[in-house]
């Protein structure tokens, strides 16, 4: 069994190895997902699969074969095929492949007196939805590459294809900015962090930071490129900017104001003005932002903005004025207008974080992810906009996994355990078809808040990715009788990966108040 649960898998006669003589037939257009597969296997397996004209294992592209990541797996006796309609498709196939080998084929490291044996199959699958994704915080606390680049490669075992990444927020920049040096160099780094929840008083007095160099982002774009992953960069407008304002003041509301990157979390009410250099100062960090990420995707964050100083400023209250608007808190979806049109005419299309109170103000051209209810959501489709589904009560990953008592801290509110994942829909059943197929997909969100270390995140990230994964690709599958089931044959595989999870005993749990 393989996750996420295929659309059509039967099993079939028969079985296939892979040693030493086993050569690798592809297409032209074929060839980097033949590339993918000898790099994912050559760790553990150690085998070459050299390219051969006739060779058992074959790729090729088929028009035949429905949607763009869409995927014809057989395995027989004979060899293995693999045929898609497009590239994308072949990745996701390589994947599925690697699954139907022993959990070892997926260790970074020799395994020796292991048959390299995939079982006779035939698998016809594509997903549901174009946008299956993990959001990644690394303002909060800064995540090296390393870690990214494993996150990458996990993404892609589960046919997840968006890493959207959280780059900057009150309590830290992490994005190079070569026309803005000190968003680097003041805001990547702050005096102390919360040991607590958001409000606790409680503070580890140890200084954190850190900050990307260009280089490393590009070496992490192309990373996932060649996996089938779409990173998506976020920048924070209007509000969460508090590191950038500890860096130019001049660019808030109180130009004369000396701020520290913040150390609290929760909403900080220093925002962006919205004079003229706010705007060019946006539009240039968008621009640097484009050349390192060539998604279709950018993300301006959007919510969570406070308009107590922009009622106070005389300059904000002037601006309302010029352009007519009722009241200053009118100036939110001014702002993110003029973000979205330079993000457009650059080709792009932008994305926000959708509370009901914002969405409504925004042109439809922008995507958004209602956060806060699944409604918000609903009523965003209605007014034309495409939608991301990522309510927090079963997306979001920062949230305790069980009320075991070792649970680690995490934000206050609800369990979002296992089952509660697993039942989320990216398309609820009660939409019409209309509003249905205004969904692109669905994604986790992991906020850092309190995540210092892999081991920290690799809890929080499973087994809960792989439910998401699993509805997200897959809407159909059951939770009793197709995810469960391939979850416990999946436990070795997140095992072989170094993954530390908690597994059966929390799933048995789940399903039986099910």
């Amino acid at each position: 069994m393989i996750l996420p649960t295929p659309v059509r898998l039967v099993r079939t006669p028969g079985r296939f190895t892979l040693d030493t003589a086993t050569a690798v037939h592809a297409d032209p257009a074929a060839e980097p997902a033949a590339r993918l597969l000898r790099t994912l296997l050559a760790p553990a397996t150690g085998l070459p699969l050299p390219p051969a004209a006739d060779g058992s294992v074959r790729l090729a592209l088929d028009p035949a074969v429905r949607g763009a990541e869409g995927y014809r797996l057989s395995v027989t006796p004979e060899g293995v095929r693999l045929a898609a309609s497009a590239p994308a498709g072949l990745l996701a196939g390589v994947q599925a492949l690697r699954q139907l080998l022993p959990p070892e084929a997926l260790s970074d490291r020799p395994v020796a007196g292991v048959p390299w044996t995939l079982p006779g199959v035939e698998i016809t699958d594509r997903p549901r939805h174009p946008w299956r994704g993990l959001m990644v915080d690394v303002a909060r606390h800064f995540q090296p590459l390393d870690l990214l680049l494993r996150t990458v490669d996990r993404l892609a075992l589960h046919r997840l294809n968006v890493l959207h990444l959280h780059l900057t927020d009150d309590q830290g920049w992490r994005l190079p900015v070569d026309a803005y040096p000190r968003l680097t160099e003041i805001g990547s780094r702050r005096a102390r962090s919360m040991i607590g929840r958001a409000g606790s008083g409680r503070f580890d007095d140890q200084p954190h930071g850190g900050a990307y160099t260009k280089d490393e982002l590009r070496t992490l774009v192309a990373y996932a490129a060649e996996r089938g992953v779409t990173v998506v960069p976020e920048v924070e407008m209007p509000g969460h900017s508090r590191a950038a304002l500890a860096a130019y003041p001049h660019l808030g509301n109180r130009p004369e104001r000396r701020l520290d990157v913040w150390t609290e979390w929760g909403v900080c009410d220093t925002v962006l003005g919205v004079h003229d250099e706010v705007l060019e100062f946006c539009r240039t960090i968008l621009g640097e932002t484009l050349d390192l990420f060539p998604s279709p995707y950018i993300h301006v964050g959007g919510d969570e903005c406070p308009v107590t100083e922009w009622e106070n400023s005389a300059t904000a209250l002037a601006r309302a004025a010029e352009l007519g608007l009722g009241a200053p808190k009118e100036l939110h979806g001014w702002f993110l207008a003029q973000i979205g049109a330079y993000l457009l005419d650059a080709g792009r299309r932008p994305v926000c974080w959708a509370e009901d109170s914002n969405s409504a103000a925004l042109p439809t051209a922008f995507v958004v992810m209602p956060w806060q209810d699944g409604d918000h959501g609903l009523a965003a489709a209605r007014r034309g906009h495409d939608v991301v589904m990522t309510p927090h009560r079963s997306t979001y990953l920062d949230y305790p996994q069980s009320s075991h008592p070792d649970e680690p801290l995490g934000q206050a509110g609800a369990v979002v355990d296992l089952v509660t994942v697993h039942a989320h829909e990216a398309a609820p059943g009660h939409w019409t078809g209309a509003e249905a197929d205004r969904v692109l997909g669905t994604q986790a969100q992991l906020w850092t808040e309190f995540v210092r270390t892999p081991e920290h995140f690799d809890h929080l990230a499973f087994p809960r990715l792989c439910a998401l994964a699993d509805r997200a690709w897959n809407p159909a599958s059951d939770w009793a009788t197709d995810f469960l089931p391939a979850l416990a044959h999946h436990a070795p595989r997140l095992a072989a990966l170094g993954i530390q999870h908690r597994t059966g005993a929390e799933a048995g749990v789940t399903a039986a108040v099910r």
